[in-house]
């Protein structure tokens, strides 16, 4: 039980001791439920998508909203991305190898700590991409060197509450990544988007180790549009889910 649930309930108990002569023990049991209910179990959270879903943006607004830690991916400075873009049989090997060390130490340095001032703790990324990135780029026997260092390191990471994807459809994708106009994002494909995606469904198909809520916002504008962002905020800290795939359809 996290601190704020720990205050809650002492505050309760405390309550409940000071006025016996007004609420019976089941009342109290009741109303000690519904307390429970109302904070959801989430201490780590992770929200993903494809190139140009909004993870960033939303992970941001969550953080901000909630008054949460915030840990972004790092990846604009990466050498090798532009590189990458230009001539993928080249680079994909070193760009993979840099990201999983990047990540690793990022996670290592911030994901352990504690902060009694922001509980919740909100990434824009899942180690796990590293691998679902490196299916699609690497040759086959980088792949499987690749996937030996791994496992070894992802065997060690905490996993997260809740896994939240933002699924949107490719031709969406293209839109938001030619807007937001980075210059060495310009050339990507929708068949490069469509296989990214496989990868993120087959991985959310083998895995019942946490929930996985995916929301499609084909349909949402969670930036420009509050009511859209209060359901999305909603459907994460309202609910309750189960380990493995959960689904919610979003019509604006």
């Amino acid at each position: 039980m996290n601190f704020v649930k720990s205050l809650v309930f002492f505050v309760v108990n405390f309550f409940a001791f000071k006025t016996t002569s007004y609420f019976c023990s089941s009342h109290f049991v009741v109303y000690s439920t519904l307390i429970e209910n109302h904070f959801m179990s989430i201490d780590y959270l992770v929200i993903e998508g494809n190139i140009g879903a909004g993870k960033t943006t939303l992970a941001t607004m969550l953080s901000v909203d909630l008054n949460s830690k915030l840990i972004l991916e790092g990846f604009s400075d990466n050498p090798f991305l532009p590189k990458f873009y230009s001539d993928p049989a080249k680079y994909s090997f070193p760009l993979e190898l840099s990201f999983l060390a990047e990540r690793y130490s990022q996670l290592k340095t911030d994901l352990p700590g504690r902060d009694l001032f922001h509980e919740l703790t909100i990434m824009d990324y899942y180690f796990m991409k590293s691998l679902i990135f490196a299916q699609n780029t690497l040759a086959p026997d980088e792949y499987n060197l690749y996937r030996k260092i791994f496992d070894i390191i992802y065997e060690r990471l905490p996993k997260p509450d809740l896994y939240v994807y933002l699924h949107m459809p490719e031709n969406r994708l293209i839109e938001n990544i030619r807007q937001r106009g980075r210059n060495y994002e310009q050339s990507i494909e929708i068949g490069y988007l469509k296989t990214i995606r496989e990868g993120y469904f087959n991985f959310f198909a083998q895995q019942s180790d946490f929930p996985v809520l995916i929301i499609d916002t084909a349909n949402m504008d969670f930036v420009k549009n509050n009511t859209h962002y209060q359901h999305i905020k909603d459907l994460i800290f309202g609910k309750k889910y189960f380990n493995g795939i959960n689904r919610e359809i979003l019509n604006g």
